[in-house]
């Protein structure tokens, strides 16, 4: 019984190319999106509301993905048909973005554009633990944090470019998007669609019978250390775990009324309340003995975790808030507390907006460059003392953002967000993989995605009441919080079990 085959320097690279054109994508959406909103009307406490459909896209796209593409086979191969059709729509949204006449055109085209990312975007995590022996799976992570960088630092630098480079306007009458931002949508559109094509072609995945054989040798060998609990799950079980997020859900929206609190909540508490019945049909589904039913099976897998994604969910649960802060409100951040400018028609404005993509861009570019020496850090300390020096010195530079007034010196802290960004894209995933069972990598995946997406929405849904009646509409604020929220997660990854810490 043979062994999965060690693939060389640039097969990894083919295989993993596609992740330029999703990042290229995400970076446009990242630096861009709450620019949009507020050139279309949105005022900024209204930001965190309009950015929730990115989240709760994923919360429902990507477990779905993950357990289709597990079961998928056909001419294109397993994970390879929804990177082709997560493609093609995200480019399609990508064009449209940016000529959205009003601020709900915008809000819906969002939606279509993160489910469509995320449909490609999802089997590219589980792509890796598919092709790459145990050994090479931290590589394999780190060759994606590469090219999420290098993709994300271009896109992140497109509209400055076309301005200052290419003299195209930054600025546009009331409610119009700048033509430097619609240029750099389409160019977005193009790059996404060619890399996903590129992995297509130049990748072929492993057929369902050689991932079976090489993950009966891998458990023979011991490389593969699965914790999964397969003993089977009752009907009761589904109830018990769904009525505490139904009570969790219900607690919520029932607070959030008696105390008049921001409405945004109740979306979350709408989500859970969701899940609930959702996990009711799934019980309803079990008690008449339909085990092949999806909604079942995803809804078993989740509460199988092994122990070590559990741990990890805690992890990414704090890391994400950090992340979403920064995502939304930088914009405001530097464009009100370093350049003093709230106008979204002002040239001052603009310029400030420009050069938080500039930011972007450099915390990035640090990514791409920092991504291949995490592994050697890695290799000679651990994956975990590696994540937790990287979320300390990303949390730090978050929060220092608050003291410094100069525009320039802002490069310093996102430095320190570069070399964190590039170990959340590999070590999480790197340690997670090692505990999971290679016919369950999708759904898997997936489901981690949950502590990703979870996070946001939380984020998305208190930060602007937190900005507007607890940081008195100062909204750097949110990042000093977000930074604190990263040192958390740092302190908590020393707490997981990698299981093939080895590797």
């Amino acid at each position: 019984m043979s062994k999965k085959p060690r693939l060389s320097f640039w097969q990894i690279w083919n295989m993993s190319f596609g992740f330029l054109g999703i990042q290229f994508g995400f970076a446009l959406q990242n630096a861009n999106v709450s620019r949009i909103f507020e050139t279309l009307g949105a005022n900024v406490e209204d930001i965190p509301i309009l950015w929730i459909a990115a989240p709760v896209t994923g919360l429902i796209i990507q477990p779905i993905i993950g357990h289709m593409s597990d079961k998928t086979w056909n001419r294109l191969g397993r994970r390879r048909p929804y990177f082709l059709f997560g493609a093609i729509f995200a480019s399609l949204a990508l064009l449209l973005m940016p000529n959205s006449p009003a601020l709900w055109v915008a809000a819906g085209t969002l939606w279509i554009m993160d489910a469509s990312i995320n449909i490609s975007m999802e089997p590219f995590r589980a792509f890796v633990g598919d092709m790459l022996p145990s050994d090479q799976r931290t590589q394999g992570f780190a060759m994606q944090s590469f090219f999420i960088g290098t993709g994300a630092v271009v896109g992140s630098l497109l509209p400055y470019v076309m301005t200052n480079w290419l003299n195209i306007p930054n600025t546009a009458p009331e409610g119009i998007i700048p033509p430097s931002v619609r240029w750099s949508f389409y160019m977005g559109g193009i790059v996404f669609f060619s890399a996903i094509l590129w992995t297509i072609f130049s990748t072929k995945e492993y057929s369902p019978e050689k991932l079976k054989e090489y993950e009966e040798a891998e458990k023979k060998s011991g490389e593969q250390q699965n914790a999964i609990d397969e003993a089977p799950l009752k009907s009761k079980n589904f109830v018990k775990a769904g009525s505490f997020f139904g009570l969790v859900g219900l607690v919520i929206v029932v607070v959030t009324q008696l105390m008049n609190l921001e409405k945004e909540l109740y979306i979350l508490g709408g989500i859970l309340l969701l899940f609930f019945v959702l996990m009711l049909l799934a019980a309803a589904f079990k008690s008449k003995q339909a085990e092949d039913n999806a909604l079942v099976e995803i809804f078993s897998d989740m509460m199988r975790m092994p122990l070590t994604m559990k741990q990890l969910a805690i992890v990414q649960f704090f890391t994400w808030i950090g992340l979403f802060s920064m995502w939304i409100y930088t914009t405001s951040a530097v464009t009100s507390h370093i350049y003093g400018a709230t106008d979204p028609t002002s040239q001052l404005y603009n310029d400030g907006a420009d050069w938080v993509n500039v930011l972007f861009a450099v915390y990035n570019g640090v990514a791409a460059l920092v991504a291949f020496a995490l592994p050697v850090l890695a290799k000679y300390t651990s994956r975990k003392t590696t994540h937790f020096i990287s979320l300390v010195i990303g949390g730090a530079g978050l929060a220092s953002i608050y003291l410094i007034k100069d525009p320039h010196l802002l490069i310093v802290p996102m430095i320190g967000v570069g070399i964190a960004w590039a170990s959340i894209l590999s070590m999480p995933y790197a340690i997670l993989t090692g505990s999971l069972p290679a016919k369950k990598m999708g759904i898997y995946m997936g489901i981690f995605n949950f502590f990703i997406v979870i996070p946001q929405i939380l984020a998305a849904t208190i930060l602007g009441f937190m900005v507007k009646d607890l940081f008195g509409g100062e909204s750097v604020l949110a990042l000093v919080f977000g930074g604190v929220s990263m040192i958390i997660a740092a302190v908590l990854i020393l707490f997981v079990e990698d299981v093939s810490a080895q590797n």
